[in-house]
């Protein structure tokens, strides 16, 4: 799938190859945005080395909780949160205008209600053969995740 980063340069997908993915969609002004970003980073920090990434996906389309410019989203990850990790463009994650990675994800693990994303950081892991292996509702921590499913990621 063509990707754009939060800088608006091209990304391709096969720079993840051989590794696992945790995909999230992001917003600045959510109530689960302090823990999500804090938990993220601190996820990233750990496994990046390890054959781990995390790719996140700004949308607005819930409550309009990401209105910013892509400047202003990098800012506050990067800055308020630390964040290291990947970042794109601003995406739609249902709809007419969904962006093709979230209409791959969603057709490979449809969700509790049926595909459509329900709201800000939703997650959905990838194992490093690009094969969607679990997809968490919003209010799944990243620290539960890594509980679960850091076996996948380090072997």
């Amino acid at each position: 799938f063509p990707l754009t980063d939060i800088d608006g340069k091209n990304v391709s997908l096969s720079k993840f190859k051989g590794k696992a993915l945790l995909i999230v969609n992001v917003a600045s002004q959510c109530g689960l945005t302090t823990a999500n970003y804090t938990e993220l980073s601190h996820l990233y920090e750990k496994y990046k080395t390890q054959g781990f990434e995390i790719l996140a996906f700004p949308c607005n389309q819930f409550g309009f909780q990401e209105p910013g410019s892509n400047t202003q989203i990098k800012q506050f990850a990067c800055t308020r949160f630390k964040a290291e990790f990947p970042i794109f463009d601003k995406v739609d994650v249902n709809g007419p205008f969904t962006a093709p990675i979230y209409k791959f994800l969603k057709s490979s693990a449809g969700g509790f209600l049926g595909d459509i994303v329900k709201w800000n950081f939703e997650k959905f892991l990838v194992d490093k053969n690009g094969k969607v292996v679990e997809r968490y509702p919003p209010t799944t921590s990243p620290f539960q995740i890594e509980v679960r499913e850091v076996s996948l990621w380090l072997y």
